[in-house]
């Protein structure tokens, strides 16, 4: 059997960050019209996280920025014993009282599960379990255990009211698809409050930027991951926004000649097989990207520019498994492809 935790999305911002695994943010201010840069990082959620800000405030604003995302991650974790999410996962039905955050959080999760049709679930953490992706012990189970494990899962049966959440007994909760999308929303309010004006956020494999453009004026320039390997698919430049990623190459295994990927489709157990490679999200809200790059990966391609077109506020980039390129015609121009097969998404 063979083992790939390779992380998501490459990100190597040039001569501001140093490389690691996500989609690569590309910046080549240095000390601008006297500038000062800061940069900092922290191991959370289960990743490496850079930040780094610009102004005389930078410093100050990352030490906030990665006391939030700490302090959040103590709040959502699946195996802390002390965090809000074991507590209700081992509650044995009861009610357990919750932050304001994580009661809006899974609010959020609830309402994308509804508007996505069940494509976020994210109460699918005993299948993922069961396969092995979040302990690493890779198997493939069977149709019976999986039949059985699936009558568990379903967001529409968590209750949250006035700061209590309450599953059912052997129900639990993951907030793997929503929540570094969420402490990057929260990173960046912080850096914000802080009076930080131009930053660049990499929650691995989560692009956040603060300001619609670097200190000298030139755009933010964000490298797109090639799915089927090294490199990009070309490079996209944006403003002030999240730019999100997701796709089957960040975790799978391989057995018997066949390769499992972690992103699961909810109605059948099992690794979504939609003809999607990777789905990547810019819009202005990154919990809101991060439930989008996992549910419309799960759709598939024909759903998903469906999905954008009913709901619009996001642009997208989706690449297929035979290497074709949908861009929607919001970032089409923003857009450089590195790919001859792009087709743009018009409403």
């Amino acid at each position: 059997m063979k083992k790939n935790l390779a992380a998501g999305v490459l990100i190597a911002a040039l001569l501001m960050l140093n490389s690691c695994s996500a989609d690569k943010a590309v910046d080549s201010t240095a000390n601008v019209s006297g500038d000062k840069k800061s940069s900092g990082s922290v191991f959370a959620m289960d990743t490496y996280m850079t930040i780094t800000a610009y102004g005389n405030n930078g410093k100050k604003g990352i030490e906030a920025a990665q006391k939030e995302i700490t302090r959040l991650e103590k709040l959502w974790s699946v195996t802390d014993e002390n965090s809000e999410i074991y507590a209700i996962n081992h509650s044995s039905g009861a009610e357990v009282p919750v932050s304001a955050e994580t009661e809006e959080l899974l609010k959020f999760a609830i309402d994308m599960h509804g508007k996505t049709n069940g494509a976020l679930d994210i109460t699918l953490y005993p299948v993922l379990r069961a396969w092995g992706f979040t302990t690493g012990e890779y198997r493939v189970p069977d149709d019976g255990e999986i039949s059985e494990l699936l009558e568990r899962k379903g967001a529409d049966k968590i209750t949250v009211d006035n700061g209590k959440v309450s599953v059912p007994e052997k129900t639990e909760i993951d907030l793997g698809a929503i929540a570094k999308g969420c402490a990057g929303d929260a990173a960046a309010r912080a850096l914000k409050e802080q009076g930080v004006t131009s930053a660049l956020l990499d929650l691995g494999g989560n692009i956040q930027t603060i300001g619609d453009a670097k200190p000298d004026g030139t755009k933010w320039k964000v490298g797109i991951r090639d799915p089927f390997g090294d490199g990009s698919i070309g490079t996209l430049t944006v403003g002030e926004c999240a730019v999100i990623t997701s796709g089957g190459y960040e975790r799978f295994f391989e057995q018997d000649g066949v390769i499992y990927k972690h992103i699961l489709d909810p109605e059948t157990g099992r690794p979504a097989e939609s003809g999607l490679a990777s789905v990547t999200i810019i819009g202005s809200e990154g919990r809101m990207c991060d439930a989008l790059s996992t549910s419309l990966y799960v759709m598939g391609l024909d759903d998903a520019c469906a999905y954008w077109r009913d709901n619009g506020d996001f642009d997208m980039i989706l690449v297929t498994d035979d290497g074709g390129v949908y861009v929607t015609d919001g970032i089409a121009e923003r857009f450089a492809s590195n790919s001859e097969d792009v087709t743009v998404v018009e409403r």
